[in-house]
């Protein structure tokens, strides 16, 4: 094959690859009904070669819940109203919540690439084999893109031009009986603690962190604390506290551990406190459960066994089929 013509095949093969790379898309593109969602939002260019400054996400009708994920360099902001309905929402309904988020006044460049992130609920309103669409807008200063098209019925989304990233929402895997049985699993006794519930969110490949969740209780007179957790995939464990403040999320790790009162449960659960295992080796899988140990200042190091929930989950595969 002679070099032109090679040279010709590779800068066709390029410029055809181009119009997949340049769409907003998101990184999960499957989801299921009346379940938690972790929307990553991929920006993999710029506006005709100029960096991009802001990114805004619409949150459509019916995805509830949401909770933005901040960027250092970025600065992050809400618009709230309300919903048109109430929508089911853990143990009770949820009526308003956040219906777009910006990331502004950061800088990225045409030729990099970067993750803009925020966690909701797909409601009970969309079914399997429906498609949920998170219009995008990308600015760059003066410059922008309006990644906002819906494909109309029988129409190719990759027919259109600006197509907004969509979520396919398929069926929920069946509750198994091995899951269940997890679940009710008896409580450990650690002194004068109960530990209950122990779990992890399953992470995807090449991951680094992982959240796990528990409920403990201080049923006798002097307080302790939890200090520490491990589990073999991940290099440490630390007590982190997630709170929101004026629509920004902020993460952080709990200084001198996280104290049990006496007479008092403490709930470690998602956007709350939670332990946070990093550098992790390995992925945690669903389903699976994983040996591990907290350590806690009076009780002592304990061992217990983490089941391991769906990614983005709100608790292990039992309550969140319960929900």
């Amino acid at each position: 094959m002679s070099c032109l013509l090679r040279g010709g095949l590779t800068a066709l093969l390029i410029a055809s690859s181009v119009p997949a790379l340049a769409h907003a898309v998101l990184e999960r593109r499957q989801a299921g009904p009346n379940q938690p969602y972790r929307a990553v939002v991929q920006i993999g260019h710029g506006c005709d070669g100029k960096a991009t400054t802001r990114v805004t996400v619409t949150v459509p009708e019916g995805v509830v819940g949401a909770k933005p994920m901040p960027k250092p360099g970025w600065t992050l902001t809400t618009v709230t109203g309300p919903y048109s309905r109430a929508y089911p929402h853990y143990h009770g309904e949820i009526r308003e919540g956040v219906k777009e988020i910006t990331w502004s006044g950061g800088n990225l460049p045409d030729d990099q690439f970067d993750e803009f992130t925020f966690q909701a609920r797909i409601s009970d309103a969309f079914k399997p084999g429906e498609t949920v669409y998170f219009p995008v807008r990308q600015e760059c200063g003066e410059a922008r893109i309006a990644w906002t098209e819906i494909p109309v019925a029988g129409q190719n989304a990759h027919d259109l031009k600006t197509p907004a990233p969509g979520v396919r929402i398929v069926a929920a895997a069946p509750v198994t009986a091995q899951q269940v049985a997890a679940q009710a699993a008896p409580a450990i006794q650690a002194g004068d603690l109960t530990i209950e519930g122990p779990w992890i969110r399953a992470t995807p490949g090449g991951a680094k962190v992982a959240g796990g969740y528990l409920r403990v209780t201080n049923r006798g007179s002097a307080p302790d604390r939890l200090v520490g957790a491990s589990i073999p995939l991940a290099a440490r464990g630390e007590i982190h506290e997630m709170s929101v403040a004026n629509g920004v999320m902020r993460m952080a790790p709990v200084e001198g551990g996280l104290t049990i009162e006496p007479g008092k449960t403490v709930e470690l659960k998602p956007g709350g406190y939670h332990l946070m295992f990093m550098d992790l080796t390995g992925a945690a899988k669903a389903g699976e459960a994983i040996e591990g140990t907290l350590t806690f200042a009076r009780a002592g190091t304990v061992k217990v066994t983490f089941q391991v929930g769906a990614i983005g989950a709100s608790g292990p595969a039992a309550q969140e089929h319960q929900h």
